[in-house]
């Protein structure tokens, strides 16, 4: 039984039967509000979450404060690899963390369909939130010693360009349950058209009418 068996919600299963697994990459800057939708996003399609800064934490606490923000970037990128070492050994998650070029490889290599959510929301949005949980955060993470290209940057508004995109606007508070009917819409489409090998190449859904609450 694939992990899409349990993409339904409030009671409703959907999509039984279907073997290929879903990952989910909820992606943008830093700040943009990836987390605080991964979350409940997860929840509602019945698939664990494997975010970044988790693993991360969980690095910063068996070796230490990283001492400079490279040592923090290391090690950052040590948690991304793996994340999506762990996804590859898995039937379908949400997966919450920045996507640079060097992950592509590694999420092409992920066993099953991809779908792609972007946060959006304005910059002056996104750099409030980042300073305001710059005091927040575990040590280590370095946030008041980033250069601003480092926390908006082309990798950081580009998709991946793997599977469906979808862009939400996180400015207010998202609708995880609306997310997540757009997300088993995607999955039950892609199911009729490539039941066996579903395609790789972008596919763009603007996801504005996406409810706020």
């Amino acid at each position: 039984m694939g992990v899409a068996d349990g993409l339904g919600s409030g009671g409703t299963r959907g999509l039984r039967g279907r073997r290929t697994s879903v990952f989910v990459l909820v992606a943008g800057p830093p700040g943009s509000g990836k987390s605080t939708l991964a979350r409940p996003l997860a929840r509602e399609l019945s698939l664990p979450q494997l975010a970044k800064d988790a693993i991360k934490d969980a690095l910063i606490d068996v070796l230490g404060l990283p001492v400079t923000v490279e040592q923090s970037r290391e090690l950052g990128r040590a948690a991304v690899m793996a994340m999506l070492t762990v996804a590859r050994t898995s039937l379908g998650a949400v997966l919450d963390s920045t996507f640079y070029p060097y992950t592509l490889p590694h999420l092409r290599a992920l066993p099953g369909q991809l779908i792609e959510i972007r946060c959006v929301c304005p910059r002056d949005v996104v750099e409030a939130r980042y300073r305001a949980r710059s005091g927040t955060r575990t040590g280590g993470y370095f946030d008041s010693e980033r250069p601003v290209d480092e926390l908006w940057n082309e990798h950081h508004l580009t998709a991946t360009g793997l599977g469906t995109l979808l862009e939400v606007d996180t400015t207010d508070t998202v609708d995880a349950a609306a997310v997540a009917s757009r997300v088993r819409s995607v999955v039950a489409a892609d199911t009729l058209s490539a039941p066996v090998q579903p395609a790789r190449g972008q596919r763009h859904e603007q996801a504005d009418d996406v409810g706020h609450r």
